[in-house]
């Protein structure tokens, strides 16, 4: 049976995807919670609480005028200062850096052999969400629809590991990263099986602050591969650790939001939110 906050999502994913189909022609309230299949104040009350922000204004956050506008403001100097592991003391998201250590080559060539690896299932704001941890740090994050396919997913990436259904404290401490009193966050380690090109993609993505967006260009630049922005892309496609590893915050350099690997109406769900919280 379905929970309360699934359905809710459902219903704001529902809405979003016909706003973003129709933003050109600015839906108002009514039209959208007809949509839904709710009254105008149910649906207003309903979305303000999930994304922090009325419809109207969230209309405005979804739009590739303000994705161009975020391009504009924070070009590469997003990249320019370095977090320190932990946090500042703001309480803001982009403030929490977090470590990365690649798996060694054995465990990377053997498909995780002798490694223990817990996982557990969990709610979000933007979904169900499965959770895998090794005693070094977050390995996978996966939005998912069935749970027998996830979990599917997770051991076809780690074909040679044992794997326990329990929830531990590095997954607790990852799963904070979906509340609003981030201040409550702890230093968030992760534990990723990738190349030394992968590595340093998805490194680079977490230097983007929450609220922001970049394209795969200006990434390839940080990395110091100009030329490199379809590699680049390819490795932001294969991220392992969803919303952790912000790979959500890459646009195209036309402002179009792009693809995201778990679908691109949670991407602009994603990204409204962020920036109705920074807002």
């Amino acid at each position: 049976m379905e929970t309360q906050d699934k359905l809710n999502y459902d219903r704001i994913a529902e809405a979003i995807d016909f706003i973003k189909t129709n933003f050109k022609a600015q839906p108002n309230l009514d039209e959208v919670a007809e949509k839904v299949h709710l009254s105008p104040f149910h649906f207003q009350r309903l979305f303000s609480e999930w994304a922090g922000t009325s419809p109207k204004k969230f209309l405005q956050y979804i739009t590739v005028e303000h994705a161009k506008k975020l391009l504009k403001e924070s070009q590469t100097s997003i990249f320019d200062t370095a977090h320190e592991t932990g946090l500042s003391g703001t309480s803001r998201l982009h403030d929490l850096f977090i470590n990365i250590e690649g798996m060694s080559p054995a465990e990377y060539k053997n498909g995780g052999k002798n490694l223990e690896i817990n996982f557990s299932f969990a709610e979000s704001p933007f979904g169900n969400i499965l959770v895998a941890s090794t005693t070094k740090g977050i390995c996978h994050m996966a939005f998912y629809d069935d749970e027998q396919t996830a979990l599917a997913t997770l051991q076809s990436h780690f074909p040679q590991a044992i794997f326990n259904r329990k929830l531990d404290i590095l997954q607790q401490n990852a799963l904070f990263i979906f509340q609003n009193d981030w201040s409550k966050l702890k230093q968030v380690k992760l534990h990723l099986k990738g190349t030394d090109f992968q590595l340093k993609v998805w490194e680079t993505l977490l230097k983007i602050p929450m609220g922001q967006l970049t394209t795969y260009g200006s990434v390839a630049q940080q990395i110091e591969k100009p030329n490199a922005s379809r590699a680049v892309g390819t490795a932001i496609g294969s991220n392992p650790v969803a919303f952790l590893i912000p790979c959500h915050r890459i646009i195209q350099s036309s402002g179009n939001l792009g693809g995201y690997m778990w679908g691109t109406t949670r991407k602009t769900a994603i990204i409204g939110w962020e920036s109705a919280k920074m807002a």
